[in-house]
Formats: C-alpha cells, sequence, structure tokens
C-alpha cells in the first residue's frame, strides 16, 4: 500500500488499498490503525480534504472499527532470511 505523507493533526500518513478496501492511518506517535470496509469516496475525501484531521476524527475514528498496529520504521526492517530462519533450538546450545 502507498502511503501519503500529511501533517494534519495527529495524522502523519494515510494510505488505502482499494482491492481490499482497506485504509491505514499513521500517527505522529508511531502508531497505526488499519480500517477495515472503507469506500473509494472516504478514502477520496480524507485525502483530498483541507482539514484531514477533523473529517478522520468526525468520519472514521468514530464509524469504523479499526485495528492497532506500529509503524515500521523505513530501513530498519529484518531481513528476509531473519524472518524465515529456523528457530535455535536450545537442546543444541
Amino acid at each position: 500500500m502507498e502511503m501519503k505523507k500529511i501533517n494534519a493533526g495527529k495524522l502523519r500518513a494515510i494510505g488505502y488499498d482499494r482491492r481490499e478496501r482497506v485504509l491505514r492511518v499513521e500517527f505522529d506517535d508511531g502508531s497505526a490503525i488499519d480500517y477495515s470496509g472503507i469506500g473509494e469516496d472516504v478514502w477520496r475525501t480524507l485525502s483530498t480534504s483541507g482539514s484531514a484531521w477533523s473529517y478522520y476524527r468526525d468520519n472514521i475514528e468514530e464509524e469504523y472499527a479499526g485495528r492497532q498496529g506500529r509503524v515500521q520504521p523505513q530501513g530498519k526492517s529484518q531481513a528476509l532470511e531473519d524472518l524465515f530462519k529456523a528457530p535455535k533450538d536450545d537442546a543444541e546450545s
């Protein structure tokens, strides 16, 4: 999902997956929330709003259930090898 950087209230970035209808909202404290079932009209209004923070608070935060997450700093994600390697066996130590 491509993220659009914004500086509106506590919002720092927003992104939308049209196929999955998922909106991701990233905040200045490093937290993120994914909202499912978001229509393109809501995304379009949020992404072009002159007051994105107010629109988010009034029309998304209060209307949709979200799933909490954390923002991964770019360039500091784990390598694929680390993600898929077998865990160490304590008996081998």
